[in-house]
This record gives structure tokens, C-alpha cells and sequence, in this order.
């Protein structure tokens, strides 16, 4: 989660009001520093390639976009979008909710309002894609390889590595042809290192471990009753996406390595999803031509399995919003009498002072007493 000062999250189950700020740019420069929302959201999800997407709608029709230069217009125009907290006094905590290039702006052109979309950093990458063959070789480390890759299309891009110890394994030589997704390839670079890399709230791209509900400190606390931030909650179960083996191979011709491959069971007696249990065997397959050896294989099934084997419980939350919140944040939601903890997956802030925030939680263990 975002940093914030303790009275931001008290102020969340209290009276103060909201505030909401819409800054327009291009070219580095504020063009409109505070632009007239009527409705909007960001949305925030662990399962798309663009982490984070804006829906605005903007109640002046001033703001239509006729020329390139306009500050609503499709040509490299950005949105920078806050959600604070007013306090008494006046002061207002503001938290960071992305920084959006603009899309598809449309409207009525006397009376508005105008609605429009806009999607985080990893669009600029996907929209690169590779030009001509493109390789890892000279890049020596994982962390080196995405940074070429990004700074390619962004080079004044901030690239954090936030794995823990700030590993930096070594990269192996992978090429990818000409049409080739370049986001895919530097997703590629993170999962062969069991990482995962977005763009945060601040325009970063953040290379982080994959979340885990068993390791994974709390940051926020959602319950019921008074006080609590809970409004409602619902709970789907499913055997989708829940497997208990993985097996993970590599192949790369650029390196003249021969094809690799491992298995990694879940062999705990005590599972429900034990492998030549009642569950059946339920494989699951990853490969990456970044994987040359066997051992580097099998660290790729080993840390892949407990994703694999984790519950398929999804948690939907209708709560207070948290603009401070980031997806894959480890929350504990109390409720019906249990106390789970589970990983934010998915949710929505709303742009305005009414309407609550939507998450869907995954991967839910209840908490000991």
C-alpha cells in the first residue's frame, strides 16, 4: 500500500470529505491544473496487462478536444489523478491514483459532458512492438534487460526493483522476432526471475515479488460493524485455475541449449488438492526460453505450485474506498463471524464523494485466532 499517514486511514470510517483532483499535461507541462469531474474510476487489476485504467467523465464541454494540441486530445496527452482526504482546517492528504495517457475522449459538443478513457505506462510498451528481431544479448542480469527493453520506448522511464534482497538474477539470451509483443517480452524477463512488474500509482515501473497470503504483511483491515469499512461481501468457489502440479520447460535455440524441463507435485498429505488424492491430477504447464538448466526449471515449478494449489475462493467486497490501496496488498476481512486473509486482486475507486469501492479478493486463508 501507498504510505499514508495514520489519520488518512482513520479519517476513511469518519466524516471528513473527500476531495478529487484531475490534472491535465502534455509534453511535461500542466495544461489544465484542475479539470471539472462529474463521474469516473480507476481501476486497478492484478490481471491485466495495463495494471491501472481511468473512466472520466467531464462535465464542461469546453474541454472537447477539436485540435491536436487540445489538453483532452490523443496525442501523448496525460492525466495525473489524486484522491484525498479533507481534514479540518482545510488541509487536504492526497494519494496518488495514477498517471493515465488519454484515450477515445468524446462528447456532445454544446452541452457535454465529454467521457473518455485512459490506461497506465504499460500501454506505451505494448503499442512499441519490436521493430525488428530483437535480443537480450549483452544484457547480463534480468533487472539490466527489462531496463533496455522499457527505456527502448520510454527512456526517461523509473524502473524500481522492489524483490526482496533486490535479486538480480542473470538473464539468459532470448530473441524475439519483429511484430513481437514488447511487453510480453519484458513480463517474460519477470516471470523467469518469480517476479511480476507493473506501473504503481506514481508512474513507476515496479518489479516486485509475486504476492503470498502466507507471507505477505496486512496493510489494511476490512470488517463489518461499526467502525469497520465492510458494506457488503459475497463468496464464489471454483476448481478453475487450481491445479496440483506444475510442470515448467525451457527451449532456446538462440542459446543452442538442449530442452529442459522439471515437475514440482504438491505432495503435502494433508492437502486437499494432494496429488493421487481425491482432487485427481490436474497439471498445469509454464515454459520460457529464459529457463536453460534444470535446476532453474524446477525453482520455476517449485514457486509456481503454491499459485497453483492456492484456493480458488474469490472474495467480493463492496468497501469504503482506499485510494492508498495497490493491487496485490494482503488485506484481512472480518466478517460473518471469520477473519480471512486474502490478496487484493482487482478493485475500483470511485472519482466522486458518493459510491463505494469494489474488490475482488483471491487466494483467501482464514486467520488463527
Amino acid at each position: 500500500m501507498q504510505p499514508v499517514t495514520p489519520a488518512f486511514l482513520q479519517a476513511l470510517t469518519t466524516s471528513h470529505s473527500m476531495a478529487i483532483s484531475v490534472t491535465a499535461m502534455y509534453g511535461g507541462l500542466v495544461t489544465v491544473p484542475d479539470l471539472p469531474v462529474m463521474d469516473g474510476s480507476v481501476t486497478v487489476d492484478r490481471g491485466s496487462k495495463v495494471r491501472r485504467s481511468l473512466s472520466l467523465t467531464v462535465s464542461d464541454p469546453k474541454y472537447l478536444p477539436f485540435a491536436e494540441l487540445d489538453p483532452l486530445a490523443v496525442y501523448g496527452q496525460k492525466l495525473v489523478v489524486r484522491r484525498g482526504i479533507r481534514f479540518a482546517g482545510g488541509l487536504i492528504e492526497w494519494v496518488p491514483l495514477g498517471t493515465f495517457r488519454i484515450d477515445e475522449p468524446q462528447g456532445d459538443t454544446l452541452l457535454g459532458p465529454i467521457t473518455l478513457t485512459g490506461q497506465s505506462s504499460e500501454c506505451h510498451i505494448i503499442d512499441d512492438k519490436f521493430m525488428a528481431p530483437t535480443s537480450t544479448r549483452g544484457y547480463a542480469t534480468c533487472v539490466t534487460a527489462m531496463e533496455y527493453l522499457i527505456r527502448q520506448t520510454l527512456p526517461d522511464a523509473v524502473i524500481v526493483n522492489e524483490t526482496a534482497g533486490s535479486r538480480n538474477p542473470s538473464c539468459a539470451v532470448a530473441t524475439w522476432t519483429a511484430g513481437a509483443d514488447r511487453w510480453d517480452a519484458v513480463q517474460q524477463i519477470a516471470l523467469s526471475m518469480q517476479a511480476e512488474i507493473y506501473v504503481d500509482a506514481v508512474d513507476r515501473f515496479v518489479i516486485a515479488d509475486i504476492p503470498n497470503v502466507e507471507s505477505s504483511s496486512v496493510v489494511w483491515d476490512i470488517a463489518e460493524g461499526e467502525g469497520g469499512t465492510l458494506m457488503a461481501a459475497s463468496r464464489a468457489m471454483s476448481r478453475t485455475a487450481v491445479f496440483n502440479a506444475v510442470v515448467a520447460s525451457g527451449e532456446n535455440t538462440a542459446a543452442g541449449s538442449a530442452p529442459v524441463s522439471a515437475v514440482a507435485y504438491d505432495s503435502d498429505p494433508s492437502s486437499p488438492t494432494r496429488w493421487n488424492g481425491p482432487f485427481g491430477h490436474v497439471p498445469k504447464h509454464i515454459s520460457s526460453s529464459l529457463w536453460l538448466t534444470v535446476p532453474q526449471c524446477q525453482a520455476a515449478a517449485s514457486y509456481a505450485l503454491f499459485d497453483a494449489t492456492a484456493r480458488n475462493v474469490s472474495t467480493y467486497v463492496s468497501a469504503i474506498p482506499n485510494a492508498a490501496l495497490e493491487a496485490g496488498n494482503c488485506l484481512r476481512l472480518t466478517y460473518s463471524g471469520r477473519k480471512e486473509l486474502a490478496i487484493a486482486q482487482s478493485f475500483t475507486i470511485p472519482l466522486t464523494a458518493e459510491g463505494s469501492s469494489s474488490l475482488t479478493l483471491r487466494g483467501g486463508k482464514e486467520e488463527a485466532a
